[in-house]
């Protein structure tokens, strides 16, 4: 069988679920993946009332609908991260709080875990699919400002920013396991992983945690020059999730380079910007095949963004795009039928 094409759901908070899910479904789509912010999956209102829950699942198996995961990267994003004033617009007022750094990410941190817990109940109700129940988030980092290393940047400098993601997060990633749910870094510049050497030293940093693994979405990887086909057989057991989203590099006019030159996404000088799927740089059938060696089952999630199109054009064409696209892998070999009986 093919995977489930589900749509992710950040990038439309701005529309109320029961808005939403009709579009999804017309759009294309055989479910969602919930975000934690808008109305779509309230953690507060998920531990407190099973109601919440069912009416959440009636909505979508209204429509037709199932849901692959939740996600939770503004929340998570607070953790390690180094905390000013742009955390503000992105975190509810009770877990800014008063603003304090420690105190905005120590709260941070017990939403994650709460997080954990209401993705535990939400999918008991209906099994999330052929993998685990899963959390997609970020991490943040507090050595993200040292990338590029001057003031020189010593190895044990970096070893701490490491220690203090494991410190943060390995209670957060117990929670998960006690729970039955994976957490799933989407590896993305600016988290405490953002390339495949990065990923690898926050894998061991946790000492390999069952419950921590990745949410793979090749656009954060390419414009930098990581092999994302490559990043995949790196991890064969820990692509939790998997993001459809596309990317296109070397565009620009030359001014701007990797690192952005702090341009507005859409600015024709940009050496790089997110796609629709199918319109950028990606190599989606090496990403298709290289999912199929590893035994990845889980859904193909759409993170839809590209700031030069109409959203509910680029969503349904990248529903058709991933269904063509993807292939179930063969059963058998291709040259059995020339053996002898």
């Amino acid at each position: 069988m093919k995977r489930p094409v589900t749509l992710f759901t950040g990038q439309w908070a701005d529309l109320p679920l029961a808005e939403l899910a009709p579009l999804v479904k017309s759009m294309g789509y055989d479910g969602v993946e919930l975000a934690c912010w808008g109305d779509h999956f309230d953690v507060t209102a998920a531990l407190a009332s099973e109601s919440y829950l069912r009416d959440k699942w009636a909505l979508l198996e209204q429509h037709d609908l199932t849901c692959s995961a939740i996600s939770s990267h503004l929340v998570g994003q607070a953790v390690c991260d180094r905390i000013d004033e742009r955390h503000r617009a992105i975190l509810s007022p009770t877990i800014w709080g008063d603003g304090d750094p420690e105190g905005v990410r120590q709260r941070a941190a017990a939403e994650m875990i709460a997080t954990a817990r209401a993705a535990a109940a939400f999918f008991a109700l209906r099994p999330a699919g052929p993998i685990p129940p899963v959390v997609n988030g970020f991490t943040g980092s507090s050595i993200w400002h040292a990338l590029y290393a001057f003031p020189p940047t010593s190895q044990t400098y970096l070893d701490a920013g490491f220690a203090d993601f494991a410190r943060r997060w390995t209670p957060i990633l117990d929670a998960f396991d006690a729970a039955g749910v994976n957490f799933a870094l989407e590896v993305h510049p600016t988290e405490i992983a953002f390339d495949t050497a990065s990923a690898q030293r926050a894998l061991a940093a946790v000492n390999h945690h069952r419950r921590f693994g990745f949410n793979y979405d090749p656009s954060h990887l390419a414009y930098q020059g990581v092999d994302y086909v490559q990043f995949l057989r790196a991890f064969p057991d820990r692509i939790f999730h998997a993001h459809i989203k596309d990317a296109w590099w070397g565009h620009g006019d030359g001014s701007v380079g990797v690192f952005g030159g702090h341009t507005d996404f859409g600015d024709t000088r940009r050496y790089w910007d997110f796609r629709s799927p199918g319109r950028g740089d990606i190599r989606f059938e090496d990403i298709i095949v290289a999912l199929n060696d590893i035994g990845y089952r889980g859904p193909l999630s759409v993170e839809w963004e590209d700031i030069r199109m109409d959203r509910v054009h680029g969503g349904t064409e990248a529903a058709d795009f991933v269904r063509r696209l993807d292939f179930a892998p063969s059963a058998r070999a291709f040259d059995a039928a020339f053996e002898k009986a």
